[in-house]
């Protein structure tokens, strides 16, 4: 597919270089000399300096001919322009980065007035991921499928959990206890492997399982893990982020206390959630955390602009025994350290809005296809891709068993959701039109059910 990326920094970047690898034809737009530089030297990528909302630099890049437009800049304001304008000199799909709270609430009038196809909003998803991880604190993340039907989350193997040095084939005869999920990947020293039948399991697996709400909330608590939601949590940094997030959890009748350093932004959070504690000061000041309790609370999670006080504040918060610690990050390298330092909930807005576009624009790629991709999710840094699709009535694979298939390699067919039941598959199961169907695959690019089941 023909792709223009307006805005070339972090976030467009990141995504340039993931559409790349999976064969499309990218073209960069942006201002800043030093960013096309970048684009320049390090993407197999047309570059062009100028402005997303000029016509003649649109021109210049093709937008005539461009199947997706993807306007990612800081400015709101330029991505909605940048759509309209592209609609309007032919483009086919526009994409826009829309942050502001005050947009979100007219956004269906905006998308429809500017042509917008697809709006993304990075902080109130990265707020919404928040929200999940808290509901189970002891896992490193929440993703969620089949219209919330099925969630998968990962976890930090331990002795205490029961498993290690148990073989998978092995685990309904030696755990019977334990309800049956899908054990659908595993990290184990940087790598990502899809566990087999002669899979053992080792202390510090990250582990990765799937099925219904209630099945994995009660295989967790045979586990011993907590499963009980948070009451109370700390935000430091009140920005965007904090303000959906906050909007969320007081929904949810949690309590909710946010440090901020800015007076200006403190006075705004404070007219905004008038039941909410605000507290001025810095969310680094040891002294200031321990005058507040800060180990009475069940969570605390650090969102300012700034990675090092995330990370040190988040640190310090597990120092004083805060049962689950949420660090915004966007230098994946310090993922592995700050694990090993006690904090596995590390999050990514930037990750998280090209992973958002990526699964848009691989919808978009398949729009016309039956077996197009309904939901995506990359995992441990793209190593591996979690993928939802809907099963049709022609397709040649329905009403055969499974294990008269023949697979992808590095693939795995995980869970089938028909109707309200959630299924975890053996050899005898058999796919039904309207079924939907999860798969683990350690290959990126897959866009069809018939790319799994050859």
């Amino acid at each position: 597919m023909r792709i223009i990326i307006v805005g070339g920094g972090k976030v467009g970047h990141t995504l340039a270089e993931q559409l790349i690898e999976e064969g499309h034809e990218i073209t960069i737009i942006d201002r800043s000399e030093v960013v096309i530089q970048r684009s320049m030297d390090e993407l197999d990528a047309l570059t062009i300096q100028g402005s997303g909302v000029s016509a003649g630099t649109l021109t210049e890049a093709g937008v005539q001919q461009a199947d997706i437009v993807i306007a990612v800049t800081i400015s709101d304001e330029i991505n909605m322009l940048c759509s309209l304008l592209s609609k309007r000199l032919g483009a086919q799909y526009t994409i826009s980065r829309i942050r502001d709270p005050e947009y979100m609430k007219s956004l269906s009038f905006l998308k429809k007035e500017l042509w917008i196809d697809y709006a993304i909003n990075p902080e109130r998803n990265t707020a919404l991921e928040i929200s999940r991880i808290l509901r189970y604190p002891f896992s490193g993340g929440v993703e969620t499928f089949a219209r919330g039907q099925v969630e998968m989350m990962d976890f930090r193997l331990g002795p205490e959990d029961g498993l290690i040095g148990i073989r998978l084939q092995d685990l309904e005869k030696r755990r019977p206890d334990l309800p049956r999920v899908l054990y659908c990947l595993v990290e184990r020293d940087h790598q990502a492997m899809i566990p087999k039948g002669d899979f053992v399991f080792e202390e510090q697996d990250r582990v990765f399982v799937a099925s219904d709400i209630k099945t994995i909330t009660s295989y967790f608590r045979a586990l011993g893990k907590n499963t009980e939601r948070v009451h109370k949590v700390m935000i430091m940094g009140g920005g965007r982020i904090a303000y959906y997030l906050t909007q969320m959890l007081l929904e949810m009748k949690v309590q909710v206390s946010i440090i901020e350093i800015n007076p200006e932004q403190a006075r705004t959070l404070s007219e905004a959630f008038p039941s909410a504690n605000i507290i001025l000061g810095d969310g680094t000041d040891r002294e200031l955390l321990v005058s507040e309790d800060i180990g009475t609370y069940d969570a605390f999670i650090t969102l300012t602009g700034r990675d090092e006080e995330n990370i040190m504040a988040g640190l310090s918060a597990r120092q004083n025994h805060v049962r689950k610690a949420i660090v915004k990050s966007n230098r994946d390298h310090y993922a592995d350290m700050l694990t090993a330092l006690g904090i596995d909930s590390i999050l990514s807005p930037r990750q998280v809005t090209a992973n958002t576009i990526l699964r848009a624009v691989r919808t978009r790629m398949n729009a016309q296809i039956a077996q197009a991709v309904q939901r995506m999710y990359r995992l441990m840094d793209g190593q591996a891709e979690a993928l939802e699709f809907i099963v049709h009535k022609d397709d040649p694979f329905v009403h055969k068993p499974l294990k008269n298939l023949r697979f992808r390699p590095n693939a795995l067919l995980g869970v089938i959701v028909r109707g309200s039941q959630v299924h975890v598959p053996g050899g005898n199961s058999m796919l039904e039109p309207e079924d939907r169907v999860i798969v683990i695959t350690l290959d990126s690019g897959v866009t069809a059910l018939g790319e799994v089941i050859l």
